[in-house]
């Protein structure tokens, strides 16, 4: 057994930096290792409270010899390294993952026993496996070692998984695989721009949704960036807080407003939810059924003066919010979002 410990201060200008759900803290370390099939177990702890994370996991270290090419590894920055004796130059991305159209994909390589300048193909491939992207590289270095960067615009990347397949231009092609995963948000599970943009149909600013939608395919990272930006709330930190808020209030009313099959996002009450937060009082008049004869729900919103009834026409429990609601919530919606 082998351990490694180490004691480290991040020191952060504000104290809205420490508020930062994105992977803001990267902590890494290189540890020389004999070939071999290891057990991992990583521990993190804060020194000032109760505070720690532990994850484990299965590695295999492989044993240098012959040809053979290492796979892409995802970097922020940094230039690797020119001799096998010494430690690599960079900052590793730990978990392969990029925003939508904010940066490139960079990766590093190395080749051991491969001619001098060997060329390789470079692709990305989609979650369906279309080719999205290609260049064509050559490695730097010796029959030692040999070393190549890969970088890959943002406008080039797709949202969702994918893969970076590097092969050899030679007879016997050697090839290695990296995964990569763009997304619009470390905090949002989207696989495509067309769901991210039919998920914002209750967003605040439809300005700038109507924008993101009329996109051309080669438009859409920079008028993402730009929607990203005008949107944002607080500037000084790399979230934009409204849409982290938006896409939370998505997610709870998905799991308290189902209707019959129905998205509880979708729902009116999804709708009002997503749009206005929280009531300040539900009232469920189904309780009284027997004896009013009424199936509905009642949200008061006391600092909007408002108050909607939803109700359940057919028994199938789809609430719907009554005309008299509908055009109130309409009125005090453009209100809210005048203000």
């Amino acid at each position: 057994m082998r351990q490694v410990a180490s004691d480290e201060t991040v020191r952060v200008r504000t104290f809205q930096e420490t508020l930062r759900a994105d992977e803001s803290v990267i902590f890494q370390q290189f540890v020389g290792v004999p070939p071999g099939v290891y057990h991992l177990s990583v521990l993190v702890r804060d020194r000032s409270g109760a505070a720690l994370s532990r994850t484990e996991a299965l590695d295999t270290v492989p044993r240098l010899g012959g040809r053979g090419i290492a796979a892409p590894i995802p970097i922020y920055t940094g230039t690797g390294r020119t001799m096998l004796t010494a430690l690599p130059k960079f900052l590793v991305n730990p978990r392969g993952t990029l925003p939508y159209g904010a940066d490139s994909a960079r990766f590093y390589v190395e080749a051991y026993g491969l001619p001098p300048a060997t060329r390789a193909a470079v692709q990305v491939l989609d979650k369906s496996g279309t080719e999205v992207w290609r260049d064509t590289i050559a490695f730097g270095g010796d029959a030692q070692l040999a070393v190549a960067r890969i970088v890959v615009r943002p406008s080039d990347l797709p949202v969702g998984e994918g893969q970076l397949v590097l092969r050899t231009v030679a007879s016997a092609g050697l090839e290695v695989r990296a995964p990569i995963v763009v997304s619009f948000s470390d905090q949002w599970a989207l696989t495509s721009f067309e769901t991210m943009v039919s998920l914002l149909r209750y967003f605040e600013r439809q300005d700038w949704v109507t924008k993101l939608r009329q996109a051309s395919p080669d438009q859409r990272a920079v008028v993402w960036r730009e929607f990203f930006k005008a949107t944002d709330p607080v500037p000084i930190t790399p979230e934009n807080e409204a849409l982290d808020e938006y896409f939370r209030r998505v997610q709870v009313a998905n799991e308290r407003f189902q209707e019959a099959g129905e998205a509880g996002w979708l729902t009116d009450r999804g709708e009002v939810y997503i749009s206005l937060g929280e009531p300040d009082e539900m009232y469920d008049f189904s309780t009284d059924v027997a004896r009013t004869g009424a199936r509905a729900i009642r949200w008061t919103y006391n600092s909007l003066r408002i108050t909607l009834f939803f109700q359940d026409q057919a028994g199938f429990g789809r609430y719907r919010l009554t005309p008299l609601s509908r055009a109130e919530f309409q009125r005090v919606l453009a209100r809210v979002r005048r203000s």
